[in-house]
């Protein structure tokens, strides 16, 4: 049997706090192993604990976002995978988010049984939005730049065969928040919600072998 996932959860509403670890303390795959209100506090203890995944409040009560939060976590030795749980939809927050880095970008409206998946997804090495927020995206993206780059065609040639976020990153000498930001704009750009719908588009409009 696998070791669970192990997730800090971070929100500086008690309620809601407590309403996300019980969620995940139902699911037998995930084990939270803190609960934090700060930047600091968080980024504290990921540097000591080294969750798998991060589930971060976009707005924090001491004057923190998330979007920071990201970039120092994923900063550290042993980043973690990053995931917005917020109630913030605007476009500004979400690419921010996605650019800093973070694995996903969930609404706290989203179903139940979404959020563990999500979850899981992320600690895969997925990325993974909320279908508004992938909706929202698509919508900005098609509208301003709807061909592929040819940074993009690369990425999802790699994608194609295979390759993790962090394979691709290895391979064209770039970030792995660099290859995640791209994604996103090869979702929008071919209107896809995932790697293989990606990859069977661009190969239906013969942009990929």
């Amino acid at each position: 049997m696998n070791d669970p996932l192990r997730v800090l959860v971070v929100d500086d509403h008690p309620v809601v706090r407590a309403g996300v670890v019980a969620l995940l303390a139902g699911a037998p795959d995930v084990q939270v192993i803190g609960e934090h209100a700060t930047t600091a506090a968080a980024v504290a203890a990921a540097a000591e604990q080294h969750p798998d995944v991060v589930l971060m409040d976009l707005q924090l009560g001491d004057g923190s976002g998330g979007v920071e939060a990201t970039r120092l976590l994923l900063a550290g030795e042993r980043p973690p995978k990053v995931l917005i749980l917020t109630t913030f939809d605007s476009d500004a927050d979400i690419l921010a988010a996605i650019e800093a880095g973070a694995s996903g970008y969930l609404l706290k409206d989203s179903p139940l049984d979404q959020l563990v998946e999500a979850v899981r997804a992320a600690a895969r090495g997925e990325t993974v939005l909320a279908p508004y927020v992938a909706g929202r995206l698509l919508t900005r993206i098609r509208s301003a730049r709807p061909e592929l780059t040819s940074r993009e065609l690369e990425i999802l040639e790699l994608v194609s065969q295979g390759l993790s976020n962090r394979e691709i990153g290895r391979t064209l000498f770039i970030s792995e928040a660099t290859v995640k930001s791209h994604l996103v704009h090869v979702f929008g750009k071919l209107d896809a919600t995932s790697r293989t719908a990606a990859v069977a588009e661009a190969r239906s409009r013969g942009l990929i072998r």
